[in-house]
């Protein structure tokens, strides 16, 4: 293109410098989103990623089980293999800190061992004359990260629990090689076995393979030997398996930014084709001139392209500056849990950020597709005429009825389509197909709305509704990002607020206890043993109790363990079954009740067979039910408490459940068990405490949803500002004359408020349709095939009206607000403009 036509349509963006700046801000809005969530979870994932590989150092290979462990036996046997050279075992586990809410992770290591495969858990005591100190019982190594903690006390003691008992461990050093953010420590492994009770247990063997055999050679040849439960893979497995654990919740965060976007699309849109319109003389002229379609076109999509660079340009400082606030405030995880203890650090990727600008490319590049084509296809001569302007507002209210059944019957087939590597790629598309719907329908819905709202004498009401009527194309063009705004903050409204009421009544269902006694949670190194266990039921005000215990199996290929309860399904403690009976045996087999994670991952259902991993051998078990679990997305299976003691003989208890027995005061049973027990070492709660503990946590983990949700709001009306500014600019002749018939400034300024009014309250309406429609794709295809929960639909419908009313009143200030500059000037100025 001539370099003096590039100058002169660029030219033509700082002439609108509102209306550009609004466009520019949404697309960098959506931009810094995507950008952000991607690398806050890159960040957390790699440094997950880097700290398995270098706890892994040289090992070829891992054989791991859950945090129940196997029979050090095993490493004995896979030592003196041919196909091995080097092996070394490793205890991990999950120490409880008294009086702490987190927990520690202590590997114990054989240290003539890791110097030949991990040399990063070799460990350095900071007195060098301790050259035995790594060997001794009572020491332990911390890792510069957890050092930073603060996690020893006093004189460098390390505190942790082991059972119901305070074991202090002396800090003799470091762990130099551990990463920047690992936040571990390493003992003698023999120490570690003897301190938590893990005598003969393992729970991880690293093995260096010998020269010459290869990887899938050597997982051929061992895989055999290995016990149920226990499995063999690369060290990179352990990583795969932390990203597919958060995938789901990072495309998902990804898709709210893409449709933050998206909806910064349709605000270019609205930008260029209103700057189309007003320039549509302008362009005539220079068809009839000579400049030919392709390079009318070209430079329309330049001016879009522009505004799409700049705003990514904008979005990707804003995205980094966004993920280090993250980083500081809730965690490389967004507040989901998935990295826990994981400390990232942002790192700017050449790639992906060259990735998200193009994206504002293609936003603006796409948003200004549609006007430049309508430019480009404009007869020189209808262009020159008067009224050509107005002839292009009648023309955008054209009925797409047609197009708008065609994308609603798309995106029904689409929902039918089954997740892609656990990606509901059809859900997303469908959710795609009812925004195109939304927007195509707007036009119809329009002159609908104008039919049906006749109420209204006065001459300010009947101009408005006589114009929109007319003109149902200025609803599209400014309603465009407000239908894409409100379906996206109406399904998310409506998602959550299913999602919490589900998750409140699920909380009803498992906790019908009156007290809860914790000594760790699942795998950690809390629990509880029978002389506890005595001392607890003999306590004045208790009547009976219930035992929980949880450990980990692995259960399924590439995915993280699956944890396993064992607790009574009767005593009227239940579960909250979807399908199946509380039922026991009928069938010969055992019964198992599987969460609907693993009924969708292993493709079970009700009287299906599922054979689980116990004590070193699969055994079956019939599916009784499948229940509901929220707090496990990598899943869960209950099966009876006496029927896993028996077979795999651990005592030990996690949980305790409390019947108080009449007239006994909650409050003076948890007093007695806090001086039995002590504030340190057990965790005492009310279900109600637990309610309030775990809808805070359900809250925090939304807050980037809530945010995003904003964003699109303060896009939509961007998208009013912008198009009432240029349209009032359009309009002065109008307003003029209206001025010389008796109409005052005032009446002027309402009559373009009741406008925009009336434009966001067909958006919304159209908006709260769509996104009650995108709410159920979430609820019952995203979420579904994402986290493979089901949930109860509720619809906040208080919430949405006062947000309906809300955003309509915001629309009609704002309207009136962006048509100030068409009344300050003069009505006979304005007139004489169409002389």
């Amino acid at each position: 293109m001539n370099p003096a036509l590039i100058r002169l349509f660029a030219a033509s963006l700082g002439r609108r410098r509102l209306a550009t700046a609004l466009a520019l801000i949404a697309i960098a809005l959506g931009v810094a989103l995507g950008l952000a969530v991607q690398l806050i979870h890159e960040a957390a994932l790699d440094e997950f990623g880097r700290g398995m590989r270098e706890l892994a150092g040289e090992a070829d290979l891992q054989v791991r089980s859950g945090r129940g462990g196997f029979d050090e036996q095993l490493y004995l046997n896979l030592a003196q293999r041919p196909e091995v050279a080097e092996a070394s075992p490793v205890l991990e586990v999950e120490a409880r800190l008294p009086g702490r809410s987190g927990t520690l992770r202590i590997l114990g290591v054989d240290l003539f061992r890791i110097a030949q495969v991990q040399p990063a858990l070799m460990p350095v005591a900071d007195d060098r004359d301790a050259r035995f100190a790594a060997l001794r019982a009572d020491t332990v190594f911390l890792s510069a990260a957890a050092r930073e903690k603060g996690l020893a006390e006093g004189e460098n003691v390390l505190r942790v629990q082991a059972g119901l008992e305070v074991v202090g461990f002396r800090v003799a050093g470091t762990v130099p090689g551990a990463g920047t953010g690992q936040v571990l420590g390493v003992m003698d492994i023999a120490a570690a076995q003897d301190a938590f009770g893990q005598v003969g247990r393992l729970t991880r063997v690293d093995l260096k393979l010998a020269p010459g055999i290869g990887r899938e050679q050597a997982i051929a040849r061992l895989g055999p030997l290995l016990p149920a439960g226990t499995t063999i893979a690369q060290p990179e497995a352990s990583g795969t398996e932390a990203a597919a654990l958060s995938r789901a919740y990072r495309v998902n965060l990804t898709m709210l930014a893409a449709i933050a976007l998206l909806t910064g699309g349709f605000l270019v849109f609205s930008t260029q084709w209103l700057s189309v319109v007003r320039r549509r003389r302008e362009f005539a002229l220079f068809r009839a001139l000579g400049m030919t379609r392709g390079a009318l076109m070209r430079g329309l999509l330049l001016e879009g392209a522009i505004t799409g660079f700049a705003g990514g340009l904008a979005g990707v400082a804003l995205g980094h500056l966004f993920a280090g606030l993250a980083f500081r405030l809730i965690g490389g995880d967004l507040g989901a849990g998935y990295f826990e203890g994981i400390r990232p650090t942002l790192q700017f990727s050449p790639a992906v950020t060259a990735f998200y600008v193009a994206l504002g490319v293609v936003a603006g590049i796409a948003g200004a597709w549609v006007p430049a084509r309508d430019a480009a296809l404009m007869w020189p001569a209808s262009g020159l005429k008067a009224g050509a302007a107005e002839a292009a507002v009648l023309g955008a209210g054209k009925s797409r009825g047609g197009l708008a059944l065609l994308c609603f019957g798309l995106g029904v087939l689409a929902c039918f389509l089954p997740p892609l590597s656990g990606i509901p790629v059809g859900g997303y598309l469908a959710v795609a197909l009812a925004l195109a719907c939304a927007v195509l329908a707007l036009p119809g819905a329009t002159r609908v709305a104008m039919r049906i709202l006749t109420v209204g004498r006065g001459a300010v009401w009947r101009l408005a509704h006589a114009r929109l009527a007319a003109a149902p194309g200025q609803a599209v063009v400014a309603g465009a990002g407000v239908v894409a705004s409100v379906a996206l903050a109406v399904s998310m409204a409506i998602m959550v607020s299913s999602f919490r009421v589900s998750v409140d009544d699920w909380l009803s269902t498992v906790l019908p206890a009156d007290l809860y006694l914790r000594a760790s949670s699942a795998g950690a190194s809390g629990f509880f043993d029978a002389k506890a266990l005595e001392r607890v039921e003999k306590t004045p005000g208790v009547e009976f109790t219930d035992t929980v215990r949880a450990t980990e199996l692995r259960l399924i290929d590439g995915r993280p363990p699956v944890t396993l309860i064992a607790r009574s399904i009767s005593r009227g403690w239940g579960l909250p079954l979807v399908s199946g009976s509380l039922d026991g045996d009928q069938s010969g087999l055992p019964s198992a009740w599987i969460s609907e994670a693993v009924a969708d991952l292993m493709q079970l259902a009700p009287d299906a067979t599922i054979k689980l991993p116990i004590a070193g051998r699969m055994v079956a078990f019939r599916v009784a039910g499948v229940w509901r679990d929220y707090a496990r997305q990598n899943g869960a299976v209950v099966i009876d408490r006496e029927l896993y003691r028996s077979m795999s003989g651990d005592l030990k208890v996690n949980d305790v459940a409390i019947r108080l027995a009449p007239g006994a005061s909650a409050d003076a049973v948890a007093l007695a068990l806090r001086e039995t027990f002590g504030d340190e070492l057990v965790e005492i709660a009310l279900p109600g405490e637990i309610r309030k503990i775990s809808l805070e946590i359900f809250d925090r983990t939304f807050l980037v949803t809530y945010l995003m949700e904003a964003v699109a709001i303060m896009i939509g009306l961007f998208g009013i500002a912008s198009t009432f500014a240029a349209l009032s600019t359009a309009r002065r002749g109008e307003f003029g004359m209206l001025r010389h018939l008796g109409m005052t400034r005032a009446e002027v300024g309402r009559l373009i408020a009741l406008e925009g009014g009336l434009t966001a309250a067909v958006g919304v309406g159209v908006g709260l349709i769509a996104g009650g429609g995108i709410a159920w794709v979430l609820i019952e295809v995203v979420n579904r095939q994402s986290f493979h929960w089901s949930m109860d639909i509720h619809v906040p419908y208080a919430g949405l009206i006062l947000f309906s009313a809300g955003l309509v009143a915001l629309a009609t200030i704002v309207a009136r607000l962006a048509g100030y500059r068409a009344m300050r000037e003069s009505a006979v100025l304005a007139v004489r403009e169409d002389w």
